[in-house]
């Protein structure tokens, strides 16, 4: 059973129901519960459009059917899990990687295994 979490941030997919919920968040499972949620129309909107693949609207229109639709394509978005591509590591993680090794690792290391200068890897150890 999908379980999501409506917050200011966007919609989240749980696995279950969560313990606690954050002030401002609603948590539902279910077209009714969806109805049954009071969130503005601005809101109403504002999760509509951040949906991918759908029409960006400006007006709430018929609230009931909006809602109807916002689980309709809530519920036909893929589970997070099934997406086949995983992000690959950055540059930035792959160093902090070598960093957190118990020996840790020199300037050199870095510049080498990145293909860096040295001065890039002064660089990016001084934040700049």
């Amino acid at each position: 059973m999908r379980i999501y979490i409506i917050g200011n941030d966007g919609i989240t997919l749980c696995r279950e129901p969560p313990a606690a919920v954050n002030e401002g968040e609603i948590v539902i499972a279910s077209s009714e519960e969806l109805h049954a949620a009071r969130l503005s129309g601005k809101r109403l909107l504002a999760l509509w459009n951040a949906l991918p693949d759908t029409e960006k609207r400006k007006k709430l229109g018929d609230r009931d059917a909006l809602v109807d639709q916002l689980w309709s394509a809530v519920e036909a978005l893929p589970n997070p899990d099934q997406q086949s591509e995983t992000k690959p590591a950055s540059k930035q993680d792959t160093v902090i990687t070598m960093l957190q090794r118990p020996e840790g690792a020199t300037v050199d290391e870095v510049a080498g295994a990145m293909g860096w200068q040295r001065h890039t890897v002064r660089g990016l150890f001084s934040g700049t």
